[in-house]
């Protein structure tokens, strides 16, 4: 079963940084696909940062191009999600996700595997 754990979240002002790391343990498939994404009060879950199995081909939602960096070390089972130049519309909890697959994943409900959640606040 697999498990995983965000951590990293915060409050912040406009412009700050932050980084989220999941940790993943107990999978034992290969090869599988990792996301990030973010639910703001009474919003669907939104679609932020995915990234491939080993070759580590990103994608990124449009609201986060250019600002926010997913990247993996499969040594250490840990994904990453730098977030640089926040906005207060990026106030949201921001989840990880893991499900069995080869290519960038980026629908919510394609994903079988998430973590419980960890919350950022950007104040203006």
């Amino acid at each position: 079963q697999e498990q995983l754990v965000e951590s990293g979240g915060g409050s912040v002002q406009a412009g700050d940084s932050l980084r989220l790391s999941c940790a993943a343990s107990g999978h034992t498939f290969r090869p599988y696909a990792m996301g990030w994404f973010r639910q703001a009060p009474g919003t669907e879950r939104q679609f932020v940062a995915a990234i491939t199995w080993i070759a580590g081909t990103p994608a990124y939602a449009d609201s986060v191009l250019g600002r926010f960096t997913i990247s993996r070390d499969d040594a250490k089972n840990t994904l990453t999600l730098q977030m640089n130049n926040l906005k207060p519309e990026d106030t949201a909890v921001y989840y990880c996700a893991a499900v069995q697959a080869i290519v960038v994943v980026t629908e919510p409900n394609e994903y079988d595997y998430w973590g419980q959640g960890t919350q950022v606040t950007v104040s203006s």
